[in-house]
């Protein structure tokens, strides 16, 4: 069992219980899901570098990527409908305890002047999204072997019904926020 889900089922969810002030263990909100996107805009002139963002993504979240294809075809940006443009993963269960173990404890504090993430950035509904400049925080990652840095989306996805309970969990998780 990944350690931060051990964690959580046996200390974590009676603390947010009292916490939240919630009747029952099941109203504690939980982790669903993890979505790690990656676009690669220049896929669409060298299919290389969207072959090398898919080996990274499985370097970095231990499952393979799906990839993500144009909707529309645009002249300007001489991109046509079904072109492969980025690659993304969802992970769930133990796979997905991992990955943010792994981005709590040792990628986010590799970052560069990091003072941690904005209290801001909830959708409304529990969820949190961040954005990473460089694939390169990850230590799986071998340092000689990227051709060009590459930034990645990272949604959060919880069952908590406002963003206080979503943040709660969060921090409670390990998640280093800013103070405001």
């Amino acid at each position: 069992m990944a350690r931060l889900k051990d964690q959580f089922e046996k200390q974590f969810v009676s603390e947010l219980q009292e916490e939240l002030a919630l009747k029952n263990t099941m109203e504690v909100p939980r982790v669903s899901k993890i979505c790690v996107n990656m676009g690669v805009g220049e896929a669409k002139t060298d299919a290389k570098l969207l072959d090398d963002a898919v080996a990274e993504m499985t370097i970095i979240t231990g499952q393979k990527p799906k990839l993500t294809r144009a909707r529309k075809s645009i002249a300007n940006f001489k991109l046509r409908e079904g072109m492969a443009v980025g690659c993304t993963v969802t992970l769930r269960g133990a796979r997905m305890y991992e990955f943010l173990d792994r981005l709590i404890s040792v990628s986010l504090p590799r970052i560069r002047d990091f003072r941690g993430i904005k209290p801001k950035s909830f959708d409304g509904r529990g969820n949190m999204s961040l954005g990473i400049k460089e694939q390169l925080i990850f230590p799986e990652i071998d340092y000689d072997s990227i051709t060009t840095t590459r930034g990645l989306d990272i949604t959060i996805t919880t069952t908590a019904r406002n963003d206080d309970e979503g943040r709660a969990l969060l921090k409670k998780l390990g998640m280093p926020f800013r103070e405001r």
